[in-house]
């Protein structure tokens, strides 16, 4: 079996962190990879930590479990550092990316001693100004494609406008802020 890269996404109910795992899916799947893209919780409310994952692969996943060695964390909310060990199992040449205000430096002493590439994003402004609202999945995928390489960028935000276009058919004035905030996020990111 060749390799597999593996995501484990912390986030709190509410905060789009299964919607974005099962975005990244599709994306990926479009591709023609192999894919998977599931949450991880019990009865979770809003509020509440919750994990979701994504393996995506060039051959058949024959693994049905929960990923507790990932190449890459994403942080959605970076309170998490302080109630969760979002680094446990974390591969040190991989990387952890949070959604925070601060430089990967200043966030590096809340890991836990992790070694590995620290990358920091500041989803709630682009999120802000791309969408109104704050939505802080949609930046998030968008770091999360860059640092992990996981796909080829263009293809990906081709596979992206049409699964924004397929899910606000109703709404399509949304679609351009959504791609602007991945666009953006995908600049912006610091720790590369």
């Amino acid at each position: 079996m060749g390799r597999i890269v593996e995501i484990r996404w912390h986030g709190r109910g509410g905060q789009g962190a299964k919607t974005a795992s099962l975005l990244l899916a599709d994306a990926a799947f479009d591709t023609g990879k192999y894919i998977q893209g599931f949450p991880e919780y019990g009865p979770e409310r809003m509020g509440a930590p919750l994990t979701a994952y994504n393996r995506i692969s060039d051959d058949k996943i024959t693994i049905h479990s929960n990923i507790y060695e990932p190449d890459y964390v994403v942080v959605i909310d970076e309170t998490l550092l302080e109630a969760v060990d979002v680094t446990v199992g974390l591969k040190e040449d991989g990387a952890i990316i949070i959604n925070t205000t601060k430089s990967p430096d200043e966030v590096r002493p809340l890991l836990k001693g992790y070694k590995g590439k620290v990358c920091t994003i500041d989803a709630r402004t682009i999120s802000m100004e791309t969408l109104g609202r704050y939505f802080p999945n949609t930046p998030m995928l968008g770091a999360v494609v860059k640092v992990s390489k996981v796909m080829d960028e263009e293809t990906f935000l081709n596979s992206m406008i049409g699964s924004f276009k397929h899910k606000f058919a109703s709404k399509p004035e949304v679609i351009e802020g959504n791609m602007k905030a991945i666009e953006r996020a995908m600049q912006e990111v610091k720790g590369l």
